[in-house]
């Protein structure tokens, strides 16, 4: 027993530190990166192995022993397990939940690599069937088996079944009472490659795509470059190139996409100008479809891997390129649990592999300009719009001066109707979904709150309901003041009231809201954009949704609704953020032949930073804010790490943050600054009170030093029973 290894596992809990296990009963020694079941606490557990150790802290006789080995070859190489050290001590978050979010659903439930999985096929004596007898008498049935016969002799696996015909169940037992259809098991087999079919190709590059694809071509190995282009300058042209290249050289390459929406479009001109269907890795995937999608990379089988923030994790046997599109979306940063940021990782895990990473952005964030401003990454500019496309005109209408209804100035309309009749395609942008955002009674002045939030609750008009978008509580809408009786009216404007509102004003014409709520089933979302893009639509009506590398061929104008919204925000980085959405959203108008037009509704024209975003665009705002960022010694310049805390009784929450504000202080010695306790800018989300301390240095080493000592001393403090709390480290959101 003394010669045996002790195994070092990683569990999904939350604690930050290693497991100790010998091996199991029959001398299996699973190696690193291999999944174990281990007896935890009166539990089981699935958990990585992350090490071999020659000894522990715990006697011999206390360690228990491996239960079962899961996998008898690594699941995880080396380089993958040094992205889940290097994640879970950078953003001091336990190695067992950065394990769990870097392998799939299924694999941490212990199902083997290639599971067993449940198909159903058609019989030989389906294929002799009269099916237009078959449909007339049971059309469902007949649907299922016309499903079973396309597939093929093995089937369909029933999660993918169920996703395409969800009450597959009772027409199959009629089929097969018939003899017509059959269940059985089967193991998953080794993914197939992925598709591949002829390259086409594509607009010959203009002069600046071409330097920048040069210098990316130039510097082997680890560098990162920025490519700072302007929406439609063609960025996607420029990773086109590298990809296929790459894949040429017989590497796999990842490319990372803020958010579900992008995939398709992206996904289409890959296969178009590639020939190769890549593998995709997001939320809207089912767990097996996830699963195959992972092996494939895994396996080297997958050239090209497209994904969002999750997907940084993917293994790859051979990676030689990273990309990462819209570098400054707030997407790419978790804000649940781990906290990481793709943009972040994906950069340390290019460095690691010594491979080139190139992050695209019409507007950079300022973290990124600050790095090639001081040398550490190559900052490359693609200043024209590609063809003959050229740059919108941004208009702004006074809301003091101009005439206005429900939102909707008669400029703009004006400038509606004239865009319509050129058949042009509009887009109203207000970042804002539901009716109204506000119900208040026309009497005393009472507003509908959120029984669980520090919130107004938001007027859904569609289905008559007031919903909170912060905790999710729902109930029907208030026709009467319930404090003296008078009725209650909307205040605001929301997506669905800027419809009603479109709708009625522009009643020849087809106006097509896309928000969260109209696209929540399945494919909703892919459809929508492909009906915009195709001119079925005259009138798109959206979020920020909409403001993200979308191309709309006929899209000439824009206007852009309660654009005070993030005018005068309370944290840092408000300037930044309004300009990044404006200049995105505005980048969809005019991107072929026609000069597209911008219409900024504001309230407050003289303020300054509608001067600088009109005069200087995004660069002078981005200059401006790095300035005041320096003065003040905000990030850039410094460094944060944000601790929360929430519990069901507010003393609990700044007492636990009480706690750790002294423990910082015998820790820093000066080094850190700390700001707070304090309450959150919302202070009770989702019935809990919520209270932050934000830790701030010039210094990130020190930083970090002070995190890593301090997370088990928060462990082991008796208030942190009473609380949820997490660190944020360079949070993006201080809300």
């Amino acid at each position: 027993m003394g010669n045996l290894p002790v195994l070092k596992v990683a569990i999904n809990v939350p604690l930050s530190r290693l497991f100790d296990y010998l091996p199991a009963d029959d001398g299996r020694c699973p190696p690193p990166g291999a999944r174990v079941r281990v007896p935890f606490g009166k539990q089981r557990q699935v958990g990585l192995v992350v090490a071999h150790a020659v000894d522990s802290q715990l006697p011999r006789n206390r360690i228990r022993r491996v239960l079962e080995v899961l996998d008898d070859a690594p699941l995880l190489r080396e380089e993958d397990l040094w992205l889940i050290r290097f994640t879970s001590d950078y953003y001091h978050h336990p190695a067992g939940e950065v394990a769990a979010a870097a392998i799939p659903a299924l694999l941490r439930q212990g199902r083997p690599v290639n599971p067993l999985l449940r198909h159903v096929a058609a019989t030989d004596a389906a294929r002799h069937l009269d099916m237009e007898a078959l449909a007339k008498r049971a059309p469902r049935q007949a649907e299922l088996l016309e499903l079973l016969l396309d597939a093929g002799g093995n089937g369909i696996d029933v999660d993918t079944l169920a996703e395409q015909m969800p009450a597959w169940r009772r027409s199959f037992r009629a089929l097969a009472g018939k003899g017509l259809a059959s269940e059985f098991e089967m193991r998953a087999d080794d993914p197939e490659p992925p598709l591949r079919g002829e390259a086409g190709t594509g607009p010959e590059l203009n002069a600046d795509q071409q330097t920048a694809l040069d210098e990316i071509r130039s510097s082997p190995g680890f560098h990162a470059s920025i490519l700072d282009g302007v929406t439609g300058s063609g960025k996607t042209e420029v990773y086109l190139h590298l990809i296929g290249e790459a894949i040429a050289a017989g590497r796999q390459v990842l490319v990372l996409v803020p958010e579900i929406g992008l995939t398709p479009q992206l996904v289409s001109r890959l296969r178009t100008r590639l020939g190769i269907d890549p593998a995709l890795l997001h939320s809207g995937l089912s767990d097996l479809e996830r699963l195959r999608s992972w092996r494939q990379a895994r396996n080297g089988d997958a050239k090209l891997v497209v994904g969002t923030r999750s997907a940084v994790f993917t293994p790859m046997r051979d990676a030689g390129l990273i990309i990462v599109d819209e570098e400054h979306d707030h997407s790419f940063k978790q804000q649940e649990g781990l906290r990481y940021s793709a943009r972040d990782l994906a950069i340390a895990r290019a460095k690691h592999l010594d491979i080139p990473i190139v992050l695209g952005s019409a507007t950079p964030t300022l973290e990124m300009l600050h790095h090639c401003a001081a040398g550490n990454y190559t900052r490359l500019s693609l200043p024209r719009r590609a063809g003959a496309a050229k740059p919108p005109e941004l208009r702004i209408v006074d809301l003091g001066k101009a005439a206005s209804a429900e939102g909707l100035s008669e400029p703009l309309a004006t400038a509606i109707s004239e865009h319509l009749a050129e058949s042009g395609q509009a887009l109203i942008y207000l970042n804002r979904r539901g009716f109204a955002p506000t119900l208040i009674c026309s009497g005393c002045g009472h507003v509908a709150e959120c029984p669980r939030c520090d919130s107004r609750m938001t007027v859904h008009a569609k289905d008559r309901r007031l919903r909170c978008h912060h905790c999710g509580s729902a109930r029907p809408l208030d026709e009467h003041c319930g404090e003296c009786g008078a009725a209650m009216r909307p205040l605001g404007e929301g997506t669905q009231r800027l419809e009603d509102v479109l709708v009625r004003r522009f009643p020849d014409h087809r106006v097509m809201r896309i928000d969260s709520d109209s696209t929540q089933l399945k494919g909703a979302m892919d459809d929508a954009l492909q009906r915009a893009t195709r001119g079925e639509a005259d009138i798109l009506v959206g979020t920020q949704m909409l403001s993200k590398g979308h191309h709309f061929p006929k899209l000439t104008l824009v206007g852009i609704v309660n654009a005070d919204q993030g005018l005068f925000g309370t944290d840092f980085r408000s300037d930044e953020r309004l300009a990044q959405s404006i200049v995105q959203v505005a980048g969809r108008a005019g991107r072929e032949s026609r000069i597209g037009e911008v219409i900024i509704q504001t309230a407050f024209p003289a303020h300054p930073f509608w001067q600088r975003l009109i005069e200087g665009g995004y660069a002078r705002v981005a200059q401006d804010a790095l300035e005041e960022r320096r003065s003040a010694s905000w990030p850039p310049f410094s460094r944060l790490a944000l601790l929360r805390s929430a519990a069901t009784r507010r003393s609990d929450a700044h007492t636990f943050l009480d706690v750790a504000a002294g423990f910082v202080a015998g820790l820093a010695h000066g080094r850190l600054r700390v700001l707070g306790p304090v309450d959150a800018p919302m202070a009770r989300r989702a019935g809990r009170y919520r209270a932050q301390l934000l830790l701030q240095s010039t210094d990130r080493r020190a930083l970090h030093e002070v995190l890593r000592e301090l997370r088990p001393m928060l462990e082991a403090d008796p208030v942190a029973r009473r609380v949820r709390w997490s660190i944020d480290v360079d949070p993006v959101e201080l809300f």
